[in-house]
């Protein structure tokens, strides 16, 4: 069972940043850059193998008590889509790194309704090569 580490903030996309965005402030683009910063703030890392990202959607304040107990960890299926939220974490994360997401190879991506948003990381074993590459074997494709 993996162990997950708990970062209380609520997950964010990257906008599409055009050269006036250094200088005008635009609230998607400085929505962004805090929760860049306070991811970096947060120490969060990612493990060196296979991660399990999952971010915690916060529910809407306009839902009713009932609503928000029938959809309390249950999937968040609506924008943002996770391949964003994730492309925006690593981002973050490898800011200052050379080479920035480059390595990072294998990770799986939840995206779940909570009370307040936040980010859990955990590592997962890695998925079983041997059953990938006797898959592309017998597909005639070689490695």
């Amino acid at each position: 069972m993996a162990k997950y580490t708990y970062y209380p903030v609520t997950p964010n996309t990257k906008p599409r940043m055009t050269r006036r965005d250094k200088w005008a402030d635009r609230p998607c683009v400085v929505k962004y850059r805090e929760y860049s910063r306070d991811l970096q703030h947060l120490g969060l890392t990612l493990p060196v193998g296979c991660h399990h990202i999952v971010f915690v959607m916060p529910m809407p304040a306009s839902w009713t008590e009932k609503e928000r107990d029938k959809m309390r960890h249950q999937p968040h299926q609506q924008t943002p889509d996770r391949d964003n939220l994730d492309k925006a974490l690593l981002d973050s994360v490898f800011v200052h790194a050379k080479g920035g997401d480059a390595h990072v190879w294998d990770g799986r991506i939840t995206k779940i309704w909570g009370d307040r948003g936040a980010v859990l990381i955990g590592e997962i074993p890695p998925p079983p090569m041997d059953d990938i590459i006797y898959t592309l074997e017998q597909r005639g494709l070689s490695l």
